[in-house]
């Protein structure tokens, strides 16, 4: 197991490498220049000047790259160039408050993704199994933001039930009832592809695992369903693992069209704020941050596969 995890760690090194200069790369190759779009029309050529050597933007993009990758191993993800505050300040509320949304999407998912597939795989060739497969294959097709602003048109608007966007004032009492409300929306409307898919996922291996020999074996030899049932379950896993892992990575790292949609204050929100005011070192801080985790997310899927398929760790 200690090979096998330094194997995966020597993986995810040039891996991570690659995310920090698609990261920094990718926000240059807009048009125009960052500093040049939020500074006010009457600033002065040298003010200008004097601001982008400030920020580091007046040298050429290796050096650029090679001291923000030096700063934020350190710790420093640069000066928000819109509030002029730490990124690192900016970034650490928006992913905690997109955490708790995520926290609820993945429940939602997984519970929902593995019932309804183990159901559909168990009730196959059955109406059951067709309703199922037809809602996960419309889950996956329909747009994630059109379903929130349907939702909010029914539950918010003409029901009043449930509110339309953003959070519950902070307050001392603890996690309570208004923050469960407040999330409602925003957490169905994120979890409904993962759940479409997962549930696709889940449908197919098990109904995979169920055509195997040993199985057949498994039933000639008289052992109960139940015993079957998990045996089933136990072949299925890994492959359906990788498939979760992912998708809750997915969940993890938000979803600006969502979280805008609902106004949530989470990094998908904060993504599209950086975006539409040009605040590049915001927005290079955020990506990485949301690459960093995703990759960190599928290496621990990959550490924990073996447990469930030891023949994983000799390959």
């Amino acid at each position: 197991m200690l090979w096998y995890t330094l194997r995966r760690i020597a993986y995810i090194l040039p891996i991570l490498v690659g995310v920090s200069i698609v990261c920094f790369s990718f926000v240059h190759l807009a048009p125009g220049d960052p500093m040049t779009a939020v500074m006010p029309d009457f600033a002065s050529p040298e003010l200008i000047a004097q601001i982008k050597g400030a920020y580091g933007f007046d040298r050429p993009l290796p050096i650029q790259y090679f001291r923000w990758l030096g700063a934020v191993l350190s710790g420093d993800l640069g000066m928000s160039t819109r509030t002029a505050r730490p990124v690192l300040d900016e970034l650490l509320p928006a992913v905690l408050n997109t955490a708790q949304l995520a926290v609820a999407g993945v429940v939602i998912s997984l519970v929902l993704g593995i019932g309804l597939g183990v159901w559909a795989a168990y009730t196959r060739r059955l109406a059951a199994d067709r309703a199922i497969t037809s809602a996960a294959i419309v889950g996956v097709s329909v747009p994630p933001y059109w379903v929130g602003m349907v939702l909010v048109a029914i539950f918010a608007v003409t029901l009043g039930l449930l509110p339309a966007m953003g959070m519950a004032p902070p307050d001392n009492g603890g996690f309570g009832l208004d923050d469960v409300r407040f999330m409602v929306l925003p957490a169905l409307t994120l979890a409904m592809i993962p759940t479409g898919i997962i549930a696709r996922s889940v449908r197919a291996t098990v109904m995979d695992v169920r055509k195997q020999e040993f199985v057949q074996t498994l039933y000639a030899n008289g052992l109960s369903r139940r015993r079957i049932f998990l045996h089933v379950i136990k072949n299925a896993a890994p492959s359906v693992l990788a498939i979760m892992g992912l998708q809750v990575a997915q969940l993890l790292g938000g979803s600006i069209l969502v979280e805008t949609v609902f106004a949530w204050p989470g990094t998908g929100y904060l993504l599209n704020n950086a975006i539409a005011t040009r605040d590049l070192p915001l927005l290079q801080g955020t990506i990485l941050v949301l690459a960093i985790f995703f990759v960190m997310m599928n290496f621990l899927v990959d550490l924990a596969q073996p447990f469930l398929d030891p023949r994983i760790k000799r390959q």
